[in-house]
């Protein structure tokens, strides 16, 4: 169970209080669809996978598998556990993933030679080149949202600053 997970089962159903965590709606308005942070955060990152993936599918990588090369082209080798971590997924969830960006050529994963029960993926020269195909497409997805750079940034620092907090830091 996560920390906040944990947090969220300690809460009251019903919380006599009056308060609420969910500025502006009375109390009545609180389960309003529009009220609800999950689905704005859903709605959204919906959308926004939806403008990557025309341009992933341009480079054979479903949205999942970019997010791993993000990760290997910024820091090189990492471990499963390492991958697990910058992406907040788990190895149950990543080994298939790892297994067909292999099998595409473009990871080698190997055992570790300090710890044999530690395995480290490798971006291939073919993932490597990949990444100079990759360049252009932050920017051309910040343009299809409309919004200027400087919100876009406040946006993605409050959903940061949200993530963090959740991660209990």
């Amino acid at each position: 169970m996560t920390q906040a997970s944990a947090s969220l089962s300690r809460l009251p159903v019903g919380d006599q209080s009056g308060s609420t965590v969910i500025a502006g709606p009375e109390r009545g308005e609180a389960l309003s669809l529009e009220q609800q942070l999950c689905f704005a955060l859903y709605a959204a990152s919906n959308r926004i996978q939806r403008l990557y993936r025309p341009l992933l599918d341009q480079l054979g990588l479903t949205y999942s598998q970019y997010l791993v090369m993000l990760v290997l082209w910024e820091h090189g080798t990492r471990t499963v556990g390492e991958l697990g971590q910058a992406l907040h997924l788990d190895s149950g969830t990543l080994t298939p993933l790892l297994k067909r960006l292999q099998a595409a050529g473009l990871v080698e994963r190997s055992r570790s030679a300090e710890d044999e029960r530690r395995v480290e993926v490798s971006p291939t020269p073919a993932g490597f080149a990949l990444r100079e195909q990759a360049l252009e497409i932050p920017h051309s997805v910040a343009r299809a949202t409309t919004l200027p750079a400087q919100r876009l940034g406040e946006v993605r620092a409050c959903v940061r600053d949200l993530l963090r907090a959740m991660d209990g830091g």
